[in-house]
């Protein structure tokens, strides 16, 4: 099973960029969106549906144009989970989750905490949701959780550490609890297939970043402990240039 998540920054503006053509050459199994940006009905579905992805789900924030994750999938899951049942999350459309026999994949994206009231938002959040995965792993040993975490781990993963120390996405506070939620009982999968420095998954708009590689890896692809065997490879695909982000992705065997 082929698994890409991509931060798309607007479906509908990466549909513009060509992100179908895309997504007809990457064929993965299964693709988890975040930031989409948009309501089902704003969508003209056939598009993916003809890009060969019948089982497409949505979970779109209350608010237009803000937030929102979807699922696509060329087989049919067992069962779709839309959102967490917890409303401070729900009503942004952060999470939706679809289940298979052998696994059950996540799309999340994690709130930025882009000033002081949405910082705290973002780590009222992480709370809670290490909380819901904590429960949820009793019931779903396999697990795989892809998206935008809006967190950098560690040093490797930004390109300046040392001046972006005191900003948000690579603050002690975060830096700290998703170093926990791997500890938990995950694997950071790019981590364990690739060691190197300078790969990202996000890059600013500003000062002709993306080409010059001064990027951020906020992206992952996180897989509970007990699927370690079932790993093929993890990769990132920085040549994917419908966002500010790329598509990243992993591989199992089952």
């Amino acid at each position: 099973m082929n698994i890409i998540s991509y931060n798309v920054n607007g479906i509908r503006a990466a549909i513009n960029k060509g992100f179908i053509d895309w997504l007809k050459a990457a064929k993965p199994d299964v693709l988890c969106l975040q930031e989409t940006k948009a309501h089902e009905d704003q969508l003209m579905l056939h598009l993916f549906e003809e890009a060969g992805y019948p089982y497409h789900y949505w979970f779109s924030a209350q608010k237009k144009g803000y937030s929102g994750v979807a699922v696509l999938s060329k087989h049919e899951p067992k069962h779709v989970e839309f959102g967490t049942g917890i409303e401070t999350m729900d009503y942004e459309g952060r999470n939706l989750r679809v289940d298979f026999n052998d696994i059950s994949v996540m799309s999340l994206y994690l709130p930025s905490g882009t000033n002081d009231d949405r910082l705290d938002f973002k780590l009222n959040y992480m709370a809670e949701f290490q909380e819901y995965v904590d429960d949820l792993k009793q019931q779903i040993p396999n697990l795989v959780i892809c998206g935008d975490y809006n967190i950098c781990h560690e040093a490797i993963d930004i390109h300046n550490p040392i001046a972006n120390k005191n900003t948000s996405g690579f603050l002690p506070v975060e830096r700290e609890w998703i170093g926990k939620f791997i500890d938990s009982g995950f694997i950071d999968t790019f981590r364990h297939f690739n060691k190197d420095p300078h790969q990202y998954s996000w890059w600013s708009y500003r000062a002709n970043a993306r080409n010059n590689n001064k990027g951020w890896r906020i992206d992952y692809c996180m897989a509970t402990q007990n699927l370690e065997n079932n790993l093929e490879r993890a990769y990132i695909l920085p040549e994917a240039k419908h966002s500010d982000h790329c598509p990243i992705g992993v591989e199992f065997k089952f």
